[in-house]
């Protein structure tokens, strides 16, 4: 339908000229009535009188409740009365509500009471819409009247939201069984209130001065769905438009900056323990083939390079300047750099925002914005991009390539992934340091890595989003593409921020970012070990081609854990077809166990696990497959792994290609046993059940959200 934006607009305009932040429930009926939001029959009444009329218009029950600009929540005001059976009853009423009111608040404004008729029978929800500082405009639903309060069932969206992203969220709440019916009550029109939450998504991103909205509760039935209560908050003060440079002058830009021709470093150091020395011994000795210009106000030459007293002398382009100097003397140089026309700046000096200095962070994001300079930092160890032997940093030197890309908002972070990449010989494009992210950030990374070529998966760690909003509609189109993995740290913290809507005291931070980076198809890592591991086995995995996992375990034990992880991420474990389990039946011993985990038992010898891993992976019906190893003297750990590799390779050269993971248990020998597996395609742990199947289950995670199952 077309919605009446005029009719809101005029409304809107008036409460803003009357000085008023609130909208009064009859105001929020219009409003509701433009956007074909669909409410109870309702009037307002002056008089007594005129109450007992209204009630007697209506024929049956009716609810009775103050309005007032003054009184937002009326129920602590005494000021809703329900159930109002008759309309001798609703005179009655009227003057009780109007007494309740004035003890309430002496001062207040009354317009009158609302009669509105009164609405029964199926379930109560809430549908609503808060701001957020980061991702702006967002929608809500969860189970309405006092169970929201105190269950905190609640599920958001960026809006606008699309009638799947509706369906969804009805879906996406702990309570979702309850809208299907129990006990005998009737299903809820899914559709109806599908639409009725894109309609308030859709009217909150068209006035984006309603800051807080509440439809609590929404009577859900199987006819229909009709908003019984509603509450409108605006913010009429203008909000600063946040800096978005386009994807294609991202790209540009980004693409000197991480494949650079010619990079400078300011501050350059001839004296071992400088930062300065650092960064240049990591550019020569990481075999970096472009220029290198060290810049210093006083030496000739720096390690071999001739140095120059400013990147203003330096003949020719250059792609990217490297700060090595105290905070105090970036802005200056900055504006050199700006002069120069250099399109990145990798801001390794702290003393910014992060002790407090958030003028000289202001400084140097002007400087950036007025020279088109993108900045990267400051307070960072620098970054890696491995393809070009470049190690624009002053931590260690680091080459194993591969197509995993990293960045970090923390350098403890940054140490840590270069730590578990060299140690898990995870080959790596980029690792890139964020820091305070005065310009550049997660989504101008994941713009970057989207069109290069090197990068296959891209791995983030933030402990927040400047602007999350563009993060996640950059992520959204990324992760079609390549799998995204996000680590956000504080989960834990943030509590609900003071607001006068059920709606926003409900819309506790992290709540938001997972509904969020779910609906953006991002992978979300609990812990930076999951990062690590995610960023690891995702790529080694084939996309599955449908949902049946299937658990081989040579130990019950094990089975029963993997049973317990696949639960836990979300993957379906197949039920097992007759034909099937007689099939498995025949390669295992009699007292072993069929079904699904397959119980080959401890015993046996490398031809069961060699028979039931190759029917697993020949039958069209089966998709995953986890193995559970025990370590025996009968099949010992490397016998195991080169017979799983060597079963692999033989169907795959048959042209079937399935993930597999592998979960060993047994003494240190299993450890030797699980590289060798990892390093030939099955990301394989020892003494572990649940990573193998968390990095099964981001694997799907990320083909669903794909849309590739």
């Amino acid at each position: 339908m077309a919605y009446d934006k005029a009719a809101v607009r005029q409304l809107l305009d008036r409460v803003r000229a009357d000085k008023r932040t609130a909208l009064t429930a009859p105001e929020g009926k219009l409003v509701c009535d433009a956007y074909g939001i669909p409410v109870p029959q309702e009037g307002v009444a002056t008089s007594a009188a005129e109450a007992g009329k209204l009630a007697q218009q209506m024929g049956g029950p009716v609810v009775l409740k103050i309005v007032s600009p003054d009184i937002l929540h009326k129920t602590e005001a005494g000021g809703v009365l329900v159930g109002v059976k008759t309309p001798d009853d609703a005179v009655k009423g009227y003057d009780t509500i109007l007494a309740n009111a004035k003890k309430y608040k002496a001062d207040a404004k009354i317009v009158g009471v609302q009669v509105q008729q009164m609405l029964g029978g199926g379930q109560e929800v809430i549908v609503g819409a808060v701001t957020d500082g980061s991702f702006g405009k967002l929608v809500a639903f969860g189970l309405g009247g006092v169970l929201v309060e105190v269950l905190k069932d609640i599920t958001f969206r960026l809006a606008p939201a699309t009638q799947n992203d509706a369906l969804s969220m009805l879906d996406g709440i702990q309570a979702a069984e309850m809208l299907k019916g129990v006990r005998g009550g009737e299903p809820v029109n899914r559709e109806a209130l599908a639409s009725l939450i894109v309609r308030v998504s859709e009217l909150v991103n068209d006035f984006p001065e309603i800051s807080e909205l509440d439809l609590n509760p929404v009577f859900a039935t199987a006819k229909g769905a009709t908003a019984a209560d509603v509450r409108i908050v605006c913010d009429f003060e203008p909000k600063e438009q946040r800096y978005r440079p386009s994807q294609q002058e991202i790209v540009t830009a980004m693409n000197r900056i991480m494949k650079p021709k010619a990079v400078a470093v300011i501050g350059a150091s001839s004296e071992d323990g400088k930062i300065g020395n650092s960064v240049m011994k990591n550019l020569i000795n990481g075999g970096y083939k472009g220029q290198i210009l060290p810049i210093h106000p006083k030496a000739d030459e720096i390690l071999g390079y001739k140095a120059y007293k400013s990147v203003k002398d330096v003949p020719g382009e250059i792609d990217v300047a490297v700060f090595a100097i105290p905070a105090k003397l970036v802005a200056g140089a900055l504006v050199e750099c700006g002069e120069k026309k250099i399109p990145g700046a990798v801001l390794i000096p702290s003393g910014f925002a992060e002790t407090g200095n958030h003028e000289g962070q202001k400084e140097i994001q002007d400087i950036g914005r007025k020279y088109n300079v993108r900045l990267m930092g400051p307070n960072i160890y620098g970054f890696y991009y491995t393809h070009s032997n470049l190690c624009a940093t002053f931590c260690t030197a680091y080459d194993v390539k591969g197509s995993a890309a990293l960045s970090s908002q923390s350098g403890g972070i940054g140490m840590a992934i270069i730590g578990f990449s060299r140690s898990a010989k995870m080959g790596v494009s980029a690792i890139v340091g964020l820091g305070n992210k005065s310009d550049i950030d997660e989504d101008d990374l994941l713009t970057f890595f989207e069109q290069d070529d090197n990068t296959q998966v891209i791995a983030q760690h933030c402990e927040d989003l400047k602007d999350g909003r563009a993060f996640a509609e950059v992520a959204k189109r990324v992760s079609k593409k390549k799998p995204v993995i996000v680590l956000k740290a504080g989960r834990t913290s943030a509590g609900a921020k003071a607001a006068s809507s059920h709606t926003g005291a409900l819309a506790g931070n992290d709540k938001i970012y997972e509904d969020v980076l779910a609906q953006s198809g991002v992978i979300r890592a609990r812990s930076l070990r999951d990062l690590l591991d995610f960023a690891r086995g995702v790529p080694v995995l084939p996309t599955p081609q449908g949902e049946n996992v299937v658990i081989i375990t040579g130990a019950g034990g094990s089975g029963v854990l993997l049973s317990d992880a696949c639960v836990d991420n979300n993957l379906k474990l197949m039920a097992m077809p007759a034909d099937l389990d007689a099939a498995f039946r025949k390669f295992i011993p009699p007292f072993g166990a069929a079904g699904n985990p397959v119980d080959i038992t401890g015993g046996e010898p490398p031809t069961t696990y060699k028979n039931t891993v190759k029917l697993g992976l020949s039958d069209p019906r089966i998709h995953s497959l986890i193995l559970g190893y025990w370590h025996t003297i009968i099949t010992p750990p490397m016998v195991f792994a080169k017979l799983i590799v060597e079963v692999k390779q033989e169907m795959e050269a048959q042209g079937i290609r399935k993930p597999m993971v592998a979960s060993l248990a047994g003494d240190v020998q299993v450890e030797e046993a699980a590289e060798y597996l990892y390093q030939h395609g099955v990301p394989a742990y020892a003494y572990s059940t649940e990573i193998p199947v968390a990095v099964l289950g981001a694997k799907y995670k990320w083909a669903r959200g794909a849309g590739l199952l």
